[in-house]
């Protein structure tokens, strides 16, 4: 496996002793011929090391005199509070999102967007198109009735084996066979819900959660349970076990444990553990949403939920929307004790999944090409995160706060004096700036005063502006709050 370039591992030295205070602001970083005989590297990579420390806003230049540590201006906004877990929950709801998620999408057609915040996406180039591409066309070339044979129900493919192979890694133990290719990972929760719950039963979520998961119950005629999450640890064990104590009908839980939408949130493994432990005893389905998890920052992601399954009580869906080709639509599931139930539902739903994207997505995922892919991706989304973050503490209003997420594509804010989110929403497009408000994400109106702001994108001046006018926007509103008030 390929390690990371040198100047990047002394970046992180350096960086590491500014977050431990060894080197503090107004402190000057050692010179680039001390840099040099202290590691035994060349000027090049010592420029490299000052330089990537400056672009990132650890370190600033100053004229004749060398490279001085500031803080980074992301750090001085003020971190999410944790959500009142001794509270029973608000009663499960049937409907209420999407009428709001409809008017949002179409509100986002009516007119050209010049910027868009909206969705957890990255930019076309972070992904690894030309390979894909040769890939599929040497595939075609190979298999030339490819396109013109049905796919069979079940057959083994490269994206099934490297998908069980990899779960190794995030101690799940998976045949090929247990593998359900599904058209994202949307899919594979749909699949999951049908499986284990009917129209009419409660399902607890993680509150806040992705709007998409709230929609898909509301189709399925199903009520959601909102559980209070922490932006830190991640769904409330403790609020979960009241709400399976008080409610009876409970038939699911679903939750992101890795960077959860839109929290950003990672749960520590303990509570993993706990989680699955909380579930079996009440026999209560959990499905783990595993998208984001190949985005933190860390090589070896963090064990997976279904790694403490020893029931089939787990359900494991995932996809590849997100970290190789968000065109191809690819995601699966293994569906534990439930998977021949779901293998069904998934024939009388869509069918199998068309072959070509199967077998290339699977051959570039077992090459070391596809690890370092995700390296490149990783550090990129950093970057773009704390360039983002420092726009939204400079150009935002003083009270902002948000939580910065160990890795991903967005950032959760919260604006000051409970400011509307739509409000800002109404006023940003306007200016043909899309942004996803905070009421989309729950069935209740608590998180009104939040936005999601997509980080996916490289900061150029275009986005620069967009942050610095919607921080703008803000202010002037949260300006006239108070002269109201």
């Amino acid at each position: 496996m390929d390690s990371p370039p040198l100047y990047r591992k002394l970046a992180a030295h350096y960086i590491d002793a500014i977050g431990a205070g060894a080197l503090k602001p107004g402190d000057r970083l050692p010179s680039l011929r001390s840099l040099m005989r202290m590691h035994d590297i060349s000027l090049s990579t010592a420029l490299q090391l000052c330089r990537a420390m400056e672009s990132e806003g650890w370190v600033e230049a100053r004229d004749r005199s060398g490279y001085f540590v500031k803080r980074p201006r992301r750090l001085a906004i003020a971190a999410m509070e944790e959500p009142a877990t001794h509270v029973a929950p608000d009663p499960a709801q049937y409907v209420g999102i999407h009428a709001k998620v409809s008017d949002f999408v179409a509100r986002r057609r009516q007119g050209e967007v010049r910027i868009d915040f909206s969705t957890a996406r990255g930019s076309p180039e972070l992904y690894p198109g030309e390979a894909l591409r040769t890939i599929m066309m040497r595939l075609l070339r190979q298999k030339p009735l490819l396109l013109t044979t049905a796919a069979p129900s079940r057959s083994l493919n490269p994206l099934r084996e490297a998908a069980a192979r990899r779960g190794l890694r995030v101690g799940m133990t998976l045949s090929p066979d247990e593998v359900l290719t599904t058209n994202g990972c949307i899919e594979a929760l749909n699949l999951a819900l049908r499986a284990v719950a009917q129209p009419g039963d409660t399902v607890a979520v993680e509150s806040p959660t992705f709007y998409g998961l709230l929609q898909v119950l509301e189709s399925l005629g199903m009520r959601a349970l909102e559980i209070p999450t922490s932006p830190q640890t991640g769904l409330s064990i403790e609020a979960l076990e009241m709400a399976l104590d008080a409610y009876d009908n409970i038939k699911a839980v679903v939750t992101v444990p890795h960077l959860q939408n839109p929290l950003g949130s990672v749960m520590p493994d303990a509570h993993k553990e706990h989680l699955v432990a909380l579930c079996e005893r009440h026999g209560v389905a959990l499905i783990e949403d595993d998208t984001y998890s190949e985005l933190l920052d860390m090589d070896t992601p963090p064990r997976a939920i279904k790694s403490w399954d020893r029931s089939g009580n787990v359900i494991h869906c995932a996809s590849l929307h997100k970290i190789l080709a968000p065109g191809l639509r690819l995601g699966w599931i293994s569906a534990g004790r439930w998977h021949s139930r779901v293998e069904m539902l998934k024939y009388t739903q869509t069918r199998s999944n068309e072959e070509l994207s199967q077998w290339a997505a699977g051959e570039y995922m077992n090459t070391g090409a596809f690890d370092r892919h995700l390296r490149r991706l990783r550090e990129r989304l950093r970057q773009q995160r704390e360039q983002a973050a420092d726009a939204i503490a400079a150009h935002f209003p003083s009270g902002t706060r948000l939580t910065y997420p160990p890795g991903g594509l967005q950032l959760w804010v919260e604006l000051p004096d409970r400011l509307s989110s739509m409000t800002v929403f109404d006023l940003a497009l306007r200016d043909r700036i899309f942004v996803a408000p905070g009421t989309l994400f729950s069935n209740s109106s608590r998180f009104d005063h939040y936005l999601r702001l997509n980080c996916g994108w490289p900061i150029t001046e275009t986005i620069e502006g967009g942050l610095r006018r919607l921080g703008e926007i803000a202010s002037e509103c949260v300006a006239m709050q108070r002269k109201a008030a």
